[in-house]
């Protein structure tokens, strides 16, 4: 478990300045926000793709470090691309190869947590590689606000290329030689199956998932949203909100970031001793109050400290979320389809950065600031607060 986190943490680290600052390194090209949301959107629908066919495998006793090490090889190619990139289709191909890694990366990592648990309560797992997964792009984001400072911003594709090196050389441990949840019994079981009839297994428990996969959506959606549509709407300024400047949208967004860090584990091991229903109730409370502040924000000449004040409330639903549906997915999931179900599960991130950027660079080019979208996003919180009564995790 110690050498799974410290993984994370890598790989976080690195994730941290692309994720975060992509939008405003193309954004100094003169890209407009629907052309940044667009490329974005172009990396989950490879993600969408690769976190299918991850799944897939895994579920077949493909060791989890396997996918991870393609994964960080693919993100490493995916670097050398954005980092030379100039022209709309060079990011666009950069971001197919980072969103590839994506899929690949995140149902194999988190399908990785309960199986180096051992006797360690997999809740707690969740919540404390959340913890080094917010320490890693915490500090990948203020190295990120860093090299903006100094005008060298696509120093963030180096540093994250450092960082899957040493993930690479981490997984090449004996600890995760055996990373399979799949014994040999079950794995040639399972291997005398086609796709469809385990498709058609798969969708006997599908329903149960869909109440968890809708909050996650709507979740993901907005984590995607302070990644993609944030920086450009602070960089942009409201409508009495004025603009900012790259390197100060780094550090607001390395604040963001450290303060989910300093909340994120004792949340997070809160939340294990309550059950589901509660953590998601503050999720999503949380959200909303924080995503009608932002907007509120454009409202105001000095709107920016209410932006910066909602990213509190905004930081404790991701604290309280994740690690609570993540949970959530492997209590409900029969252990012989438990990777293609947190492959389905990851795919909602995949989703929701298919579409949220796509969306607010549409919505943010035609009134010239957020002010809408974070409304909107703030109401349909609160619109889908009865969906969580129909989570109903049931232990294998």
């Amino acid at each position: 478990m110690r050498l799974l986190t410290r993984g994370r943490f890598f790989a976080s680290l690195g994730a941290g300045g692309v994720i975060y600052l992509t939008p405003l390194v193309f954004n100094d090209l003169s890209f407009t926000a629907s052309e940044i949301g667009s490329g974005l959107t172009a990396a989950a629908l490879t993600g969408t793709i690769t976190r299918l066919i991850t799944g897939f495998y895994l579920d077949k006793g493909v060791k989890f470090s396997t996918p991870l090490k393609v994964a960080a090889m693919i993100a490493i190619c995916a670097d050398f691309l954005l980092l030379f990139a100039r022209s709309y289709k060079g990011y666009v191909l950069g971001e197919l190869f980072l969103g590839a890694a994506a899929g690949i990366y995140w149902p194999s990592i988190e399908l990785a947590v309960p199986i180096t648990c051992g006797k360690f309560q997999s809740s707690k797992g969740f919540a404390l590689v959340r913890s080094a997964d917010a320490l890693g792009v915490s500090i990948g984001a203020l190295i990120g606000a860093f090299a903006a400072s100094i005008n060298a911003i696509r120093m963030i594709y180096c540093v994250e290329t450092l960082c899957m090196i040493s993930f690479i050389l981490l997984l090449g441990n004996e600890v995760f030689k055996q990373g399979s949840y799949i014994n040999s019994d079950s794995k040639n079981l399972e291997s005398e199956k086609n796709i469809f009839l385990r498709l058609k297994e798969f969708m006997v428990f599908t329903p149960k998932l869909i109440p968890i996969l809708i909050l996650s959506l709507l979740s993901t959606g907005i984590l995607s949203l302070l990644q993609s549509a944030l920086p450009i709407d602070l960089v942009l300024g409201g409508l009495n909100r004025p603009a900012i400047s790259n390197s100060f949208i780094g550090v607001i967004i390395a604040i963001q970031l450290g303060l989910l860090l300093m909340i994120q584990w004792p949340i997070g091991n809160w939340l294990t001793k309550r059950n589901i229903h509660f953590g998601l109730r503050l999720s999503l409370l949380s959200f909303s109050i924080g995503c009608m502040m932002i907007s509120l924000s454009s409202l105001y000449k000095e709107g920016l400290i209410l932006a910066v004040l909602g990213l509190i409330p905004v930081s404790i639903g991701l604290a309280s979320f994740l690690p609570t549906a993540t949970e959530a997915i492997v209590q409900i999931s029969p252990s012989n389809y438990r990777g293609i179900t947190m492959a389905i599960y990851s795919q909602c991130f995949g989703l929701s950065a298919l579409i949220a950027p796509w969306s607010s660079g549409i919505v943010i080019d035609k009134y010239g600031n957020g002010l809408l979208l974070w409304l909107v996003t703030s109401i349909c919180c609160l619109t889908l607060l009865p969906v969580i009564d129909r989570v109903r995790p049931i232990e294998n």
